[in-house]
C-alpha cells in the first residue's frame, strides 16, 4: 500500500477473524443443542402451530450472543428470537440459533446453528453447523467455502434432467400467481428433497448435494450465511426475479449457476414440466375402470342432411 492510499478503517475486522469467532460460538451452541437432541423440550409458539420455538433455541441464542459481545461489544446482532446489540457499528451478526427448530423439537437429527457477520450489507463470514452429523460448512470472503475444513464446490450439472433440486411443498406466489414450484422440480428434475433447514439445503448446494435450492418467505437469518457459503463455493444466490441477494427480499434460488435461468423460469411459474406421473396413473386408471364396467364412448352424432 502506498503512502497516499486510505488504510482500512479504523475499526476494521478482518474476514478469517470473524469467522473463527463464529465457528467457536457454532461450535459451542452446537454442542449444547446436540445433548438435548432427543430429550424432553420446552416448546413454544410464535406465529402459529408450525412456528416453534424452543428452550434450545432461546440458550443457543444466548451463548452466542454472549460469545460475540465478549469480543465484539460494540458490534449490532440481529437473531431470530430477538437478542440485540449496539446500533453504531457497521458490522452486524445475524443468527439464527437453531434453524429448522420443528426437526430439533422432535428429535430430527437435520437442523443447524447459522451465524454470519456483514458491514454495511457485505457479508464477510459465514457458519452453518448441523451438530447432529457434526458438519461445519464456513466461508470468509475471498477465502473460498469449506466443509469441515476441506474446499467445497457447486455441482458442475448442467441439464435439468440430472439435477436435484431443493424445495419446500409449499406453493408461494409470484407477481400474484400460485406457483408449485416442487411440482415442477419433481417433474423436470431427477427429484425434489428439503432438509426442513433452509440454511442446510443452501449448505447442500455449495457442496454440490443439490444442484439448485428454491425457498420461499425467508428471513435473513435463515439464509444470511449459507448464502456467502454458496458464492465461495462458486454458485450464485438471487431472488426470483434475478437480482443479486439482499436481506430486503425474502424469495431466494441458489444454483450452481449453470441451472439458474431454469431455476428462475420455475420459480416464476414458466415452466411446470410435463403431467406427472401421478396424473397419468389416474387417467390410466379411469380408463380400466369404465372399460371393467362396460362404459364406451358416445356414438358419434348424425351428421345433418
Amino acid at each position: 500500500m502506498r503512502a497516499d492510499e486510505p488504510g482500512p478503517p479504523p475499526d476494521a475486522c478482518e474476514p478469517p477473524d470473524l469467522l473463527d469467532l463464529a465457528v467457536q460460538a457454532a461450535r459451542e451452541a452446537g454442542a449444547m443443542l446436540r445433548e438435548k437432541l432427543g430429550t424432553p423440550r420446552d416448546i413454544g409458539f410464535k406465529k402459529g402451530p408450525s412456528d416453534l420455538v424452543t428452550d434450545g433455541d432461546k440458550a443457543s441464542e444466548a451463548l452466542i450472543a454472549t460469545r460475540i459481545r465478549s469480543q465484539y461489544p460494540n458490534h449490532r446482532i440481529l437473531a431470530e428470537e430477538g437478542t440485540t446489540g449496539a446500533e453504531s457499528s457497521p458490522y452486524r451478526w445475524i443468527i439464527d440459533p437453531v434453524d429448522g427448530t420443528t426437526n430439533f423439537a422432535h428429535g430430527v437429527p437435520a437442523f443447524a446453528v447459522s451465524i454470519a457477520v456483514e458491514r454495511e450489507g457485505v457479508l464477510l463470514a459465514g457458519v452453518v453447523y448441523n451438530p447432529a452429523s457434526e458438519e461445519m460448512y464456513t466461508a470468509a470472503v475471498g477465502h473460498g467455502a469449506m466443509l469441515n475444513g476441506k474446499p467445497i464446490a457447486v455441482s458442475k450439472i448442467e441439464e435439468p434432467q440430472a439435477a436435484l433440486a431443493g424445495c419446500g411443498v409449499l406453493p408461494h406466489r409470484y407477481r400474484g400467481r400460485w406457483v408449485h414450484a416442487a411440482k415442477a422440480f419433481v417433474r423436470l428434475t431427477q427429484g425434489c428433497r428439503t432438509t426442513g433447514a433452509a440454511a442446510l439445503d443452501l449448505a447442500y448446494v455449495a457442496c454440490g448435494r443439490f444442484d439448485l435450492f428454491c425457498g420461499r418467505r425467508l428471513a435473513a437469518w435463515d439464509v444470511a450465511a449459507a448464502t456467502l457459503i454458496v458464492e465461495e463455493a462458486g454458485g450464485i444466490v438471487t431472488d426470483f426475479d434475478g437480482h443479486p441477494h439482499s436481506f430486503e427480499r425474502h424469495d431466494t434460488l441458489a444454483s450452481n449457476r449453470a441451472l439458474h435461468q431454469f431455476g428462475l423460469h420455475v420459480a416464476r411459474g414458466e415452466v411446470v414440466g410435463r403431467p406427472s406421473i401421478t396424473a397419468s396413473l389416474r387417467r390410466f386408471r379411469t380408463r380400466i375402470a369404465r372399460k371393467v364396467a362396460g362404459d364406451s364412448p358416445a356414438p358419434p352424432k348424425a351428421i345433418p342432411r
